[in-house]
């Protein structure tokens, strides 16, 4: 009798057991099938392919996606396993290596920019009325010391598109002095400025003795924590053929030399799942020494009047569907964001970036399939 009730129990737990695994089972193909047909409809004859990171731990999602092709010309199916060039996404980066570096007392954030760059750079500045010592790391970290941005100049367009101009930190500079004007007061308002992070990626420099790139992968202990897919290209370009092309206007930039976008505005490459990764890493506590020291990265900015962006440190905060996330997105085609509420992060890179601004259209869409968990099971493949 009694191993007859033990066995019936047995049959019971081992059915419960079976079916909750097929109903995660279906679940995690649902999700899997209705992101990938998101994904599908993105591609197009001018963005002939995207990358997608899904990374919900909440909900056991750590997905990598790809559709399409990674080159137009030879019509090469793209992979997940792919880098591409993140672009401004290397801020956050560099705006979090910048704290790492404050946490060991090896920096002040108020300290004057002065302190750090070359004399030549802050001469430069001075030359055209920017008041250097009273431009504070801080200033260069939320785009508010009124810098004005190097790659508004028609001369950057004209160069940008002489695909292997090489770039160097002091050509940037001068070009910033040349052909713009300071935007503002210290502090008076949020001007998004590439230079002001080339800045930051010298001081980094300066202060380390070390590349930025190999300063960053340091500072944040990205090897060990796995994040082995995000690095520094070289100098002279990565075309061993793991790099996506990605498209501006039509054009393949393929071949465009990385120094057009380098020095700390940009530089990395990645896949989406490290970009997905990092970002976990980053708001659950495991980049930086202090927990408050993500605070500080995302305090808001105080300012007399209302700005276009909510930018903090590296970072900008938005609103997607209704949710406070946390953004940056890179002018070729990326955007990786962090939504707290969900503790889930999304990055994306789309092959020719998405029109009209704003979030990659990808994003809001895969937040919908997450959000409608409830239903999910009873979708259709």
């Amino acid at each position: 009798m009694k191993n007859s009730q033990y066995s019936i129990k047995h049959l019971v737990i081992t059915a419960i057991v079976t079916l909750f695994i097929a109903g995660c089972s279906v679940k995690e193909d649902n999700y899997k099938a209705i992101i990938k047909s998101a994904l599908d409809k993105e591609v197009t004859e001018d963005n002939p392919g995207i990358l997608v990171g899904v990374n919900a731990p909440d909900k056991d999602i750590f997905y990598s996606f790809a559709s399409g092709v990674s080159d137009k010309a030879t019509r090469s199916e793209l992979s997940t396993s792919q880098t591409f060039r993140i672009a401004s996404v290397t801020k956050t980066f560099v705006a979090a290596t910048i704290l790492r570096l404050w946490e060991d007392n090896r920096l002040s954030l108020d300290d004057p920019i002065t302190r750090y760059i070359s004399i030549t750079h802050a001469d430069t500045l001075k030359s055209d009325g920017y008041d250097v010592g009273n431009i504070t790391i801080r200033h260069l970290l939320t785009h508010s010391g009124g810098l004005s941005e190097h790659t508004s100049s028609y001369k950057f367009k004209s160069d940008f598109l002489k695909t292997r101009h090489v770039w160097s930190r002091t050509e940037q500079v001068n070009d910033l002095v040349k052909y713009s004007e300071p935007v503002g007061d210290i502090g008076e308002k949020y001007s998004y400025s590439d230079t002001g992070y080339i800045l930051l990626g010298e001081i980094i420099e300066s202060i380390t003795g070390k590349s930025m790139g190999d300063a960053i992968i340091e500072q944040l202990k990205l090897r060990e924590l796995g994040l082995n897919d995000i690095y520094m290209e070289d100098f002279d370009g990565d075309y061993t053929g793991r790099r996506v092309h990605q498209y501006h206007e039509g054009v393949d930039t393929y071949d465009f030399h990385p120094s057009v976008d380098y020095y700390g505005g940009g530089g990395l490459l990645s896949t989406t799942a490290d970009l997905c990764s990092f970002f976990q890493s980053l708001f659950n506590n495991k980049i930086f020494n202090n927990k408050s020291t993500l605070d500080t990265m995302l305090k808001p900015v105080e300012y007399d009047t209302e700005q276009s962006l909510d930018y903090r440190m590296g970072i900008c905060c938005i609103m997607i569907d209704g949710k406070k996330t946390f953004s940056h997105t890179g002018f070729w085609g990326t955007q990786v964001v962090y939504i707290p509420e969900i503790k889930t992060a999304i990055a994306a890179n789309y092959s020719q970036r998405w029109s009209g601004g704003g979030n990659a259209p990808i994003i809001p869409e895969i937040l919908k399939i997450i959000l409608d968990d409830d239903n999910l099971v009873s979708k259709s493949k």
